[in-house]
């Protein structure tokens, strides 16, 4: 009765009418009848498909096709901010500091009074060598008056000529007092000026580092505060000798007179701004390389008259190395990855099948492009997607995106 089942079984596991084949006939349910249902059932469960592997289909990424762009050749370098003009303010004349007109980190005009020391000895010395002046010039007259009568009876041989001698020398003296009086007039009114301290040009001023009433200029020149001229700024950095070989390449051994040099542009930003807002020009270049380090100085000249830049400051500094422009291809920086053997991208090839490609890259520009220097074709689809899904050799279903600079400066 079993072997029965199992053939019925079988042939069960290869028809599609179930419900027959479960329809017990006749009259009566004998227990041999049950017996056969319920061998039925238990092969029943043991039928089941076969399974079978469904490869999941391929991925979607977003692909781009390179940015064409002429883009002019830079460098980025590390420089420092350095004050136009930074003067120690000194007292030059002996006295008691008798005010201070200025607030301390205050700014200030040329010519703007800042210290004065009391003047009162001074104003004295001036009116003191006036008086010696005045009294010199009344005995020049007087010399004068008498040189030129000596001068009539001699011709006339009325006077000797030793007398006319004496007439001239005592003229000549007489001037020359007035010379000697007119110097120490002007010493007096010198050192009275220096009574008073002023800006010498527009800036900041320091703290003062003398308060009123202190004696100041007894033995040494007293230092009383320091002025910083802030605008404009220069910006000072060090460029290797092989920028340099390289910016002369470029330029086909040019060579550039400080007036040329003044005109090229220049660009800088703090460490926590985007890009290069400020914008200059090249103002110096070192005539040698410091042979300690194998750079050379260069310096360059911004406009600061909001102040935002302050000495001392560390700056990136955007140096181009050449004139001219070239088409360069772009693609945003986040796609390019990297391990032991170098920089790569991820492609996709005609076949929509990921592949490696080998690059060399360029310059970083504002809104995260990368210039490619070597390795990429204009026309190849480049992975932008950063989920992993695109791995070299698996086949992919490329969403074609656009790369371009947004007019912030981002990439989208």
């Amino acid at each position: 009765m079993v072997g029965i089942a199992g053939s019925i079984v079988g042939s069960m596991c290869n028809r599609s009418d179930e419900a027959g084949l479960f329809a017990v006939t006749g009259p009566h349910r004998t227990l041999s009848s049950l017996a056969v249902v319920a061998a039925l059932a238990v092969g029943l469960v043991a039928c089941k498909p076969e399974n079978k592997f469904m490869p999941p289909p391929p991925a979607e990424i977003n692909v781009g096709i390179p940015l064409q762009q002429e883009v002019a050749p830079f460098e980025v370098l590390t420089g420092n901010t350095v004050a136009f003009a930074t003067v120690d303010l000194v007292a030059r004349v002996e006295g008691f500091l008798t005010a201070q007109s200025y607030v301390d980190g205050s700014v200030v005009k040329k010519g703007d009074l800042l210290f004065t020391i009391e003047q009162t000895m001074y104003k004295a010395k001036v009116k003191e060598a006036q008086a010696q002046l005045d009294g010199a010039k009344a005995s020049l007259v007087q010399a004068e008056a008498e040189f030129t009568r000596q001068e009539t009876l001699l011709r006339q041989n009325v006077s000797a000529q030793n007398t006319f001698d004496t007439a001239k020398a005592k003229r000549d003296n007489a001037r020359a007092n007035v010379e000697n009086a007119e110097g120490n007039l002007t010493i007096a009114q010198t050192n009275l000026s220096y009574t008073t301290v002023e800006a010498p040009f527009d800036g900041i001023v320091s703290k003062h580092l003398v308060s009123v009433g202190e004696l100041v200029g007894a033995s040494t020149a007293t230092k009383l505060a320091t002025i910083v001229r802030m605008d404009p700024m220069y910006v000072t950095f060090n460029m290797s000798e092989q920028d340099v070989l390289q910016i002369r390449q470029n330029l086909k051994e040019r060579r550039l007179d400080v007036e040329e040099l003044s005109k090229i542009p220049l660009t800088i930003g703090l460490m926590n701004e985007d890009g290069f807002p400020h914008q200059g020009f090249f103002n110096y270049v070192s005539p040698e390389i410091d042979a300690t380090t194998g750079t050379i100085l260069v310096r360059g000249l911004f406009n600061n008259p909001t102040r935002n830049l302050i000495p001392g400051f560390f700056v990136r500094v955007k140096v181009p190395k050449g004139l001219g422009a070239t088409a360069s291809l772009l693609v945003p920086n986040r796609a390019i990855a990297e391990d032991q053997a170098g920089k790569y991208l991820l492609i996709v090839n005609k076949d929509n099948v990921v592949e490696q490609a080998r690059i060399t890259t360029g310059q970083l520009l504002p809104g995260g492009l990368r210039v490619i220097a070597t390795g990429l074709k204009a026309d190849d689809r480049v992975v932008l997607s950063t989920n992993s899904r695109a791995i070299p050799g698996g086949k992919v279903v490329p969403k074609l995106i656009t790369i371009a600079a947004t007019p912030d400066g981002t990439t989208k």
